[in-house]
């Protein structure tokens, strides 16, 4: 027997929300999920009247939901904001390219202008050549720290006030179980933060409207909506961290569904013990970007490129920044370790 819509109570439901548990036709759905953004953007403060506000845009299901429902709540509740599109081209053959068509398509289908910057532009390197000379286990950390710079130096050339991402609630989950994981009690404190902002050169307020949304529920909406996306993981992402950080989160949810907020409200109301040092930000002596040491982690790591030392900066080399810095040569026996091991795996 067909299952009536818990909200309507007139048509019948298509789906069972996986973050509530009600049946829902497809319109009351499209409402509850766009009504539930929207109050999340105004008991945050998120925008201000007037603020021109970059949406980052990868084509995945995420950005292109986040575009969407920016667009019809802007529209629908007057918020009187100016959007945009920014995108990063990492420059991965085979991904990214096909990736950034669909972004394209997106901006002629939300009539929104579109920017792209490249890694290449930035840093002289495409993830393709930072693979080549790193390998499999670490580039991610290269792709993540460099995606964060490239956004914020895109928003700077745009001017806009703001920078909203697609992070959702399972994203959010995964990064706090991560820094648990790691033990880094500094980025455990502000990882549920939905709006960032540091002192500093170019560091523009980023947000995450999109933070008590449920991926399923986000793949859902696109799906009912018939949204244009690209939905292939990226090539060189099967060893992330983040992966098994994934796996036991879905894992949990399967138990409990309510486990992915209620690991975000547990990271919203932890509380750090008296005496606990905690990291100082400050600014890049080389570019002006902010950071906690004397170099920024973006300069270090493409310090080890430009050297052919990828492990620069992966762990803690902190002593060595002072020679970079100074230009000084490194001893044979520091430059051994961070030279990259030859290995006999595929790219």
């Amino acid at each position: 027997m067909p299952v009536q819509c818990s909200n309507c109570v007139q048509r019948r439901a298509v789906l069972k929300r996986p973050k509530t548990g009600h049946s829902l036709c497809k319109d009351c759905f499209f409402w509850a999920f766009e009504e539930e953004i929207h109050q999340t953007i105004v008991s945050a403060g998120l925008f201000n009247r007037g603020e021109t506000v970059a949406i980052g845009a990868s084509g995945g299901k995420d950005s292109t939901v986040l575009a969407h429902v920016m667009k019809v709540l802007n529209e629908r509740y007057d918020y009187g904001l100016s959007l945009l599109l920014l995108s990063v081209d990492e420059g991965i053959t085979g991904y990214r390219d096909d990736s950034l068509e669909t972004v394209k398509r997106n901006q002629q289908q939300y009539e929104l202008p579109l920017k792209i910057v490249s890694y290449e532009e930035l840093y002289g390197w495409t993830m393709d050549a930072i693979v080549k000379q790193v390998g499999l286990k670490n580039n991610c950390t290269f792709c993540g720290v460099f995606r964060r710079q490239a956004l914020d130096r895109g928003a700077m050339m745009l001017k806009v006030d703001k920078i909203c991402t697609g992070h959702n609630a399972d994203d959010v989950a995964e990064t706090v179980l991560m820094n648990v994981l790691r033990g880094d009690i500094a980025r455990l404190c502000r990882c549920t933060s939905i709006s960032t902002a540091s002192d500093g050169e170019g560091a523009i307020p980023r947000c995450k409207p999109l933070k008590y949304a449920y991926e399923k529920e986000i793949v859902l909406y696109a799906y009912f909506k018939k949204l244009d996306y690209f939905s292939t993981e990226c090539i060189y992402s099967p060893n992330a961290y983040r992966g098994h950080a994934r796996a036991f989160l879905k894992d949990l949810e399967s138990i409990r569904p309510s486990s992915i907020i209620d690991v975000i409200h547990s990271s919203e109301t932890l509380s750090i013990k008296e005496g606990v040092k905690m990291p100082v930000q400050g600014t890049c002596s080389r570019c002006g970007y902010i950071s906690s040491q004397a170099l920024c982690k973006s300069c270090v790591l493409l310090e080890g490129l430009n050297r052919g030392l990828p492990k620069l900066g992966i762990g803690k080399h902190h002593r060595l920044h002072g020679k970079i810095l100074a230009q000084e040569p490194l001893t044979e026996q520091e430059e051994k370790k961070l030279k990259p091991v030859n290995c006999n795996c595929r790219l």
